[in-house]
């Protein structure tokens, strides 16, 4: 079954019925770890493809990188509206290097980081602890790149840091 699918069917098969808390994906910090690893191996296969076109129309892709003082003073709300335009913005990159990719293995490694990046976005999106959903409205510090390659280290990063950490913090509350 695809990566994304087995994300979300995992986050529904433990959501309490009382509230929707992705409570295994956020109390077994061996989900994160093996979305972690995914990500770098996906980085690490598609850096193995052959013949990776330069992008001529340029990716937007979100500045993920964060001071850990930073993170700690935001509400969890915050977070993840702010991990969710982070996720849209890397989304919309994929697709948009989809239609520029057209090599077997890049097409592959795009479809599966699609999958991946969505799935998170389509989850975070299930949650919310204030009145009122996420606005797609939103508009993250962004870079533009025109390499492929660079989406796949944007994602890693993003699931490393602010997603490893956001869920870290959820554990704190949701897993007691």
């Amino acid at each position: 079954s695809p990566p994304g699918l087995l994300l979300l069917t995992s986050f529904f098969l433990h959501v309490k019925e009382d509230r929707a808390s992705p409570t295994r994906l956020v109390c077994d910090n061996r989900l994160i770890q093996k979305y972690i690893m995914e990500a770098k191996d996906m980085e690490m296969r598609v850096g193995q493809c052959q013949a990776l076109p330069v992008l001529s129309c340029p990716a937007v892709l979100p500045l993920v990188d964060f001071t850990f003082q930073q993170w700690k003073s935001k509400l969890n709300e915050t977070k993840r509206r702010e991990i969710l335009c982070d996720l849209a913005l890397l989304v919309g990159a994929v697709v948009g290097a989809q239609g520029q990719v057209h090599e077997e293995c890049g097409a592959r490694q795009l479809s599966q980081l699609y999958r991946h990046a969505n799935s998170f976005f389509l989850l975070l999106q299930t949650f919310s602890w204030e009145a009122g959903h996420w606005e797609p409205s939103c508009s993250p510090h962004s870079m533009e790149q025109t390499h492929v390659t660079s989406i796949f280290l944007t994602y890693r990063q993003l699931v490393q840091g602010k997603l490893r950490f956001f869920f870290k913090d959820l554990a704190k509350v949701l897993c007691k």
